[in-house]
């Protein structure tokens, strides 16, 4: 369980960048501070001196406890001297503090042996934005899924209504996001377009990332896409989404049907799919089509893949984007 490295090594030049950009705006203000009022630098002298008397003091034996009593003394005159001096010429007594981002860790990222909390905040946010989709993640939460949206009239077909099947669908993907480790089972997510699979799907990966997990989140079309330009195209790609596709936590396949059907995306989604299954990496599929749909457009090989070692979850309902816009 933890990110992939290019996550860490963004956050820490993140970090980096706050630690040199607050010191290096302390040192502008100390310059202006010490030309408006010599005397600043003059106390800090006294206050730099008497510091390195404590450390020479070591060598004194049974002297030494006084002799420091009184520098520390003599050091908090200096202080309050320097402070009395950015008073004189208007200045806030923290004017020549550094302003960390973080006051915890000064933009370390470590406080007492550990992670501080703002690098794991930040380690979260960089893994969420590397997907693209930081934005759809922070408004497809758990929290914002509206059961209002769903009917309280029994649908026929499936003899319970809208909402009430929303309610369950929603408390097991709510636990499914909380229990996730890679021995999760899949999930296959179906309905029909605007149901709220996408919300559902991306509110599991934004709570799946903030546990720790790596998480890849695509459309089908993006995937298919950026595999054909892998295979097929002379450009030098960075990052071989091989790799995420087959190694990551967690797998998202959004809109599952939608991509234009060849031979090429049919075989690439079967490697998909079986590779994660014979590593025992969970996945979650979204599609508009039904498991019979599923079953006619792909193989029997494919389709029983998917279907087969998965969680059947189903949103039934009007297109709620329509509902949205008007």
């Amino acid at each position: 369980m933890a990110y992939r490295r290019s996550v860490y090594i963004t956050a820490k030049n993140i970090l980096e960048n706050r630690r040199r950009k607050a010191e290096s705006e302390q040192e502008k203000r100390h310059a202006a501070a010490v030309a408006i009022c010599p005397g600043i630098a003059e106390a800090e002298r006294d206050m730099a001196r008497f510091a390195a008397d404590v450390i020479k003091s070591v060598s004194m034996g049974s002297d030494a406890e006084q002799y420091v009593l009184s520098l520390s003394q003599k050091n908090l005159e200096a202080q309050e001297k320097r402070k009395a001096l950015l008073e004189s010429v208007g200045l806030p007594e923290d004017y020549l503090e550094v302003k960390y981002t973080c006051p915890v860790c000064k933009d370390t990222g470590f406080h007492g042996g550990y992670y501080c909390k703002c690098y794991l905040d930040l380690l979260k946010k960089t893994a969420k934005e590397e997907l693209g989709v930081a934005a759809s993640m922070e408004k497809c939460t758990f929290n914002s899924f509206n059961l209002n949206f769903y009917s309280d009239e029994i649908d026929s077909a499936c003899s319970i209504s809208p909402r009430r099947l929303a309610q369950g669908t929603l408390n097991f993907c709510k636990k499914y996001a909380e229990e996730f480790s890679h021995s999760s089972r899949n999930i296959i997510m179906t309905g029909k377009t605007g149901v709220g699979k996408t919300h559902l799907s991306l509110a599991i990966a934004g709570r799946v990332i903030d546990r720790g997990f790596d998480v890849y989140y695509a459309s089908v079309h993006k995937i298919m896409d950026a595999l054909q330009k892998e295979q097929f195209s002379r450009e030098r790609v960075e990052e071989s989404i091989s790799d995420r596709l087959y190694e990551s936590d967690l797998l998202v396949i959004d809109d599952l049907g939608a991509e234009f059907s060849t031979q090429f995306t049919v075989s690439a989604l079967y490697n998909i799919v079986n590779t994660r299954l014979n590593a025992s990496l969970p996945m979650i599929i979204n599609s508009n089509l039904s498991l019979s749909e599923l079953e006619e457009r792909y193989s029997q090989r494919i389709a029983s893949r998917i279907i087969g070692g998965s969680e059947r979850v189903l949103l039934i309902g009007s297109d709620i984007r329509q509902k949205l816009s008007k």
